[in-house]
């Protein structure tokens, strides 16, 4: 199993497109995409041709579906994206109770019916606040996959520990909808202040043996994509976890 790289924790490198050539001899032949790697997809499907790098899942915001979906399909359709997750809401948009967030999962349910219609796995992708319960008790991201019964999800595992709650429960509680999986690491209490106390893979305090038998145990089809919020050396970082995850994978079974 070869992890893809989500190219947001790329997002300091000066040249986008130069950075394509460097990952092959890190291990990285797998990519997800996210809003800034998407201004000429012409132009980034030929460097990542050229260097033997796929993109089979990206991000895109629920409001640039909505406002333009078929200028999505363009990019989805040139970068040669499979699956596509609409990645989070700014505060302001975040709804604030039980019924704001099932009309929320009723826009997404509605956004992956036009991409199912072309062939293009939706779903949704969490942080931490999908997590923080509601004033009546409900749990948002429990709330929005139930009124979207057809979207899947990227689970971000370490968003759902910052979120206060247990992963491995979410990842058995929603197996038939995974979809993907982002793998990050959570540095000691204190530690990495500078990168949002974010670490490598592997360097942090996540056990990612037990998770990655979780996600193994739900599902053969998963995407797993590597990210850091904000990583010091984003290069580094890389190299580092795309190591990690190699071991971890040999050291798990389905």
């Amino acid at each position: 199993m070869t992890p893809a790289l989500q190219l947001y924790s790329m997002r300091d490198c000066a040249d986008q497109i130069a950075l394509l050539a460097q990952l092959p001899a890190l291990g990285i032949t797998k990519v997800e995409g996210y809003g800034g790697v998407y201004n000429d997809p012409s132009a980034y499907r030929a460097a990542m041709d050229a260097n033997g790098i796929t993109m089979a899942s990206g991000h895109m915001g629920l409001n640039d579906i909505e406002a333009d979906f078929e200028a999505t399909m363009d990019i989805v359709g040139t970068l040669g994206i499979t699956r596509v997750f609409a990645p989070y809401l700014e505060e302001k948009d975040r709804p604030d109770t039980a019924e704001g967030w099932a009309a929320l999962g009723q826009r997404l349910n509605a956004a992956g019916k036009k991409y199912a219609d072309r062939g293009i796995t939706f779903g949704w992708h969490n942080h931490d606040f999908e997590f923080v319960a509601q004033k009546d008790g409900s749990t948002p991201m429990d709330t929005l996959l139930e009124a979207a019964p057809d979207i899947t999800w990227e689970a971000d595992l370490a968003w759902i520990v910052r979120g206060g709650r247990d992963p491995i429960d979410y990842i058995k509680r929603y197996a038939s909808r995974l979809s993907a999986i982002h793998v990050k690491d959570i540095a000691a209490a204190g530690d990495n202040l500078d990168q949002d106390g974010w670490s490598d893979l592997g360097d942090g305090t996540l056990d990612w043996s037990a998770l990655l038998q979780a996600c193994r145990s739900a599902s053969s089809d998963l995407i797993y994509a590597l990210e850091h919020d904000k990583p010091s050396d984003p290069v580094a970082y890389a190299t580092r976890s795309a190591g990690a995850f190699k071991t971890l994978w040999e050291n798990t079974h389905d």
